[in-house]
């Protein structure tokens, strides 16, 4: 039975892995063989296979895909406007060196794509724009692939740990705060791994251990505070925007110049205004802003307009419960009011940016159909008992030991897919009910199920997605193993870490 429960994700494995199959046929293909086990070995109707598949597309349309096809169409619709551009050139003109302009694109500027947008965002830009600016390419791209962990979790306004949350029936914020919290430490490492390898060496640390360290803190700090005050959607934003000031204010006020690391910067003479930088950046400050006054923070705004709602029925079998529709209040929606007043304000007309959404959506086209599979595969998979069945064989092989291997569970899950989200879904239900049959406190039970989210956020660094995504955006061919085995190198010690973390902190959440 293990084993039957287990075939839609050996599938996966397989096809992605192996057979190196794009992943919308392999979840698709997923999805069908879900439907089988459950019908023939777990006797689920298939009527209530069709019900809990419909239910997986109804979370997947709303609000994950609503909030990712808002995401990229923002980013698109700044590129279309050249507002990114003028973002770039406000970046680079900070400092001259090397370590400091890795620290401010890759780890502040790639965490705001992240937070912001996702989906590869986070690696292509700042790692095109590094390499852009003479920066040794596979170089730049090895360091935005480390940057690229710890936001993960966070990615496009939340997605993955809001979706977690759906999956688990744990409130959303809480699991941002515990996956804060088990990223802690890694959050501050990361800035001064990315600085050593920027240089090759410690010695790279040469002068720049109070930025690595001002770095680690501005994006920790925040993220921690944000996430406990209102929850996934903007933690990551709030930090990389704080770690981005800290990093100017800090070049500007204690020059960092080390010749060794010295960049030869071509310099066109001309400054970006401050309303030129207002008017790029107004999206994403639109986003930001709208997001903050329809949260908790602000009952008067959010109660009425999270009872804009609709409760739908849709699984009448064993464990189903009404699937809630918020119209007003969700991401997405904000995400693309903004994204429409922003364009709007930097002079796109309503066709152009009708063309770029048009463009999003087709670009997308493959990415919708993976997540309305995987999300439905998990949701056919949990009501046939699929997932439970595979948690007693994991508790069964390592007993109360579990936490423990929890994070490298979701990383193996973002490794198979390339994306947090899709190793929330497949995973995240696999992990309470794991943490159930230990006997853990609903406190460690969300604790573990945040752990899923952070070890996805390691998985996404040796992802052969990011891997393809960062040679891309370098515009180098060949490195792809080069690349692999520097990400391993990274990741292998990451997920003892998280595994120590997430074992040992159990203690002080139960």
């Amino acid at each position: 039975m293990f084993l039957i429960a287990l075939s839609p994700i050996l599938w996966l494995i397989v096809a992605l892995t192996v057979l190196h199959m794009p992943a919308w046929k392999a979840c698709s293909a997923a999805l069908v063989i879900a439907w089988v086990a459950g019908i023939c070995a777990n006797d689920m109707t298939t009527a209530h296979a069709v019900q809990a598949t419909l239910e997986g597309v109804a979370l997947a349309c709303w609000p994950i895909l609503l909030v990712i096809i808002a995401a990229i169409f923002t980013y698109n619709l700044s590129l279309a406007t050249k507002g990114m551009d003028v973002i770039k050139k406000m970046l680079t003109s900070v400092s001259s060196d090397r370590r400091v302009l890795i620290l401010l694109i890759g780890w502040g500027f790639g965490g705001f794509l992240e937070g912001m947008a996702g989906f590869g965002t986070a690696i292509a830009i700042p790692a095109g724009m590094l390499a852009g600016l003479g920066v040794n390419p596979v170089l730049s791209a090895a360091v935005c692939l480390i940057a690229n962990s710890v936001p993960t979790a966070y990615g496009s306004i939340g997605i993955p740990l809001v979706t977690l949350g759906n999956v688990t029936a744990i409130p959303a914020g809480e699991l941002a705060v515990y996956t804060s919290l088990q990223l802690g430490i890694i959050t501050l490492m990361c800035p001064f791994l990315m600085t050593i390898t920027a240089g090759g060496s410690m010695k790279a640390l040469r002068g720049m251990i109070p930025l690595c360290l001002i770095s680690g803190l501005a994006f920790f700090v925040p993220e921690f505070i944000v996430a406990s005050a209102m929850g996934p959607e903007l933690a990551v934003v709030a930090g990389s925007i704080v770690t981005m000031g800290a990093i100017v204010a800090y070049a500007t006020k204690f020059p960092v110049n080390d010749p060794e690391y010295a960049m030869d910067m071509h310099d066109d003479g001309e400054r970006v205004t401050s309303h030129d930088g207002l008017v790029a950046w107004l999206p994403f400050i639109l986003i930001f802003l709208f997001l903050l006054v329809t949260s908790k923070l602000i009952p008067a705004i959010h109660d009425p307009l999270t009872a804009i709602q609709t409760s739908v029925l849709i699984y009448d079998g064993p464990g189903g419960a009404p699937y809630t529709f918020v119209w007003v209040a969700t991401p997405g929606v904000l995400i693309f009011l903004a994204s429409f007043l922003g364009g709007h304000v930097q002079g796109a007309s309503m066709p152009m940016m009708l063309k770029t959404l048009k463009e999003t959506v087709i670009g997308l086209r493959f990415t919708i159909v993976t997540i309305i599979t995987v999300i439905a595969t998990a949701k056919v998979m949990g009501y046939a008992g699929m997932t439970h069945e595979i948690a007693e064989t994991a508790v069964a092989a390592t007993g109360t030991a579990y936490p423990a291997v929890a994070a490298f569970i979701g990383s193996i899950g973002t490794f198979i897919t390339g994306s947090a989200t899709s190793s929330c879904v497949l995973f995240g239900k696999l992990q309470t009910d794991s943490a159930l049959a230990i006997g853990a406190s609903p406190a460690v039970q969300a604790w573990v199920a945040a752990a899923n989210a952070t070890g996805a956020c390691a998985g996404k660094m040796i992802s052969p997605q990011s891997i393809a995504i960062a040679v891309g955006a370098i515009g180098v061919t060949g490195v792809d193993s080069k690349l692999l085995h520097f990400a391993i190198k990274v990741y292998v010690p990451f997920i003892i870490l998280m595994g120590l973390i997430v074992y040992f902190g159990q203690a002080f959440v139960g």
